[in-house]
């Protein structure tokens, strides 16, 4: 049976992914450091979840410590390494650039590192939408230009582009890049627009409302996420003997088998649809307060995904309207069971 490593399991993706992996018949090695950055206890529950299955084997550990991937790549002998464990978050990084510097950048060279020494069959790693940064140009398409970063999460998830382009070149491994559009869902981070929404409504507090509201965003359901992920595992990109071979439209490297997707809905909502949807799903409207547009943040956002469209077959499928009932009802359940 097929084998993956899954760094940050712990995570939202990470174990959603894992999840998913299990339930297809994989055995699945879930990689995390179980950081505070949001509630650890969050963290926990979700590797307490993936443990109940026998395929799974957790590995709490810091991606940035020296050898630990090397001994642990070396053990498990991985097929595909999903490769989702990072510092997240725009507005985090004003305040604390350093971890990232030290998860993002130094973490992801450990891992490269740690793939040039024990290769394996396809590597797939996160980046984010947050890397188009000031391009106007919609929707964003992957051979685009994304120069312009307007935050230091941005800027060290483009740096990671580039450091995976320069390993797939010079010792030829297999990357897919993909760039997430707002990803939503049950389990959640809290530090995410839908989750602290939806607390605030239901606790009968405001809701602050950026850019007085006019932002438009891609948002995009985590079942949706993960089944382009599940279909691009099998999809590992290959090497090009000329740059003619390379279909338009498509980011494969002229130089390395490296390639960038966008993994999106496609289908751009005004934040005050948004904010709409949470307020049907809950059954009362937000006390809003609105404020300027914060540091780093970008006005919209918007995914071309017919590269995605093309290698894998498949489109995002739920609506706003569904998704957001569907997180809505896992957190009602979930903090209730919390306060019992």
């Amino acid at each position: 049976m097929p084998t993956a490593l899954v760094t940050g399991s712990a995570g939202f993706i990470g174990y959603h992914l894992c999840e998913r992996l299990l339930q297809e018949g994989w055995d699945v090695t879930g990689f995390d450091a179980l950081t505070d950055y949001y509630d650890v206890t969050l963290k926990t529950r979700r590797h307490e979840m993936l443990s109940e299955h026998t395929g799974f084997t957790p590995v709490i550990a810091r991606l940035e410590d020296y050898g630990v991937l090397d001994t642990l790549l070396k053990d498990v002998k991985p097929d595909v390494i999903v490769h989702l464990a990072a510092q997240a978050g725009v507005r985090y990084s004003i305040d604390a650039p350093e971890t990232y510097v030290n998860s993002n950048l130094i973490g992801t060279f450990r891992l490269l590192e740690a793939v040039r020494a024990t290769p394996v069959k396809h590597l797939l790693m996160a980046s984010t939408s947050s890397v188009y940064g000031a391009n106007t140009k919609m929707p964003y398409a992957e051979t685009d230009k994304a120069d312009s970063q307007m935050s230091f999460y941005a800027a060290t998830k483009k740096a990671t582009e580039a450091m995976a382009h320069s390993y797939a070149h010079l010792y030829d491994l297999p990357v897919t890049m993909f760039r997430f559009f707002t990803v939503y869902g049950p389990w959640g981070r809290p530090d995410m627009a839908h989750f602290k929404f939806t607390k605030a409504i239901l606790n009968n507090e405001p809701i602050e409302i950026y850019n007085h509201g006019k932002m438009r965003r891609d948002f995009t359901y985590i079942d949706d996420l993960v089944e382009a992920l599940l279909r691009l595992t099998g999809i590992p990109p290959v090497r090009v003997k000329n740059s003619d071979d390379i279909a338009t439209g498509d980011s494969l490297s002229a130089v390395a088998p490296f390639r960038i997707l966008n993994i999106g809905n496609s289908e751009p909502i005004e934040l005050m649809d948004y904010i709409a949807a949470i307020e049907t799903a809950i059954g009362r409207p937000a006390e809003k307060i609105f404020k300027e547009m914060q540091s780093g943040d970008v006005p919209a956002t918007y995914a071309d995904i017919s590269l995605l469209v093309e290698l894998t077959g498949y489109s995002p499928t739920t609506s706003v309207t569904d998704g957001i009932a569907k997180f809505v009802a896992w957190y009602r359940d979930y903090y209730d069971m919390q306060e019992h």
